[in-house]
């Protein structure tokens, strides 16, 4: 049996495995907000209402977070400049990630409340999941593992840059 390691996942398992629903005080999309620390946050972009981010725990490379600035779990609580930017920033996430990433297509989508799978469940987030041809394999399937082609640091820098 072949063992591919990633010591990275370790850091969504600790967080999985406290139970307890953060509150606004513990969002680390709120702290995100707050601290400014981009490069370090994977802030690719911050709009009026919005920002995008990377997945720390990405489905795929390139895996995006559209986040409202406004801390809310609601999907109806969205005011319409909120909805409005989100959905703009999906459709540049789609095209930035076609164009530096050749995606053949998307999942676009929200996990909202903890039983829909919601990782964050107390702070609304859309989520942009690039995907190819042939993407899905036996790793996902059979071993619960998934294989990132290209470092998050890396692709970080290629969609700061083609975001700007």
């Amino acid at each position: 049996m072949e063992v591919i390691r990633a010591p990275w996942r370790m850091g969504y398992i600790n967080a999985a495995s406290n139970a307890s629903a953060p509150k606004k005080d513990d969002c680390f999309f709120c702290a995100y907000i707050a601290e400014k620390n981009d490069e370090e946050n994977l802030v690719v972009a911050r709009g009026t209402f919005s920002f995008v981010l990377m997945n720390r725990f990405p489905y795929s490379s390139g895996h995006l977070m559209i986040v409202p600035y406004r801390h809310t779990a609601n999907f109806s609580d969205l005011l319409s400049d909120e909805y409005s930017e989100m959905f703009s920033f999906s459709q540049k996430a789609t095209d930035v990630l076609k164009a530096i990433m050749r995606a053949d297509g998307f999942n676009l989508g929200m996990n909202i409340g903890k039983v829909a799978g919601a990782g964050v469940d107390s702070h609304l987030h859309l989520h942009v999941v690039p995907r190819w041809n042939g993407d899905t394999n036996f790793m996902t399937v059979t071993a619960e593992t998934k294989v990132l082609p290209e470092a998050l640091s890396k692709t970080y820098n290629r969609l700061l840059k083609a975001w700007r």
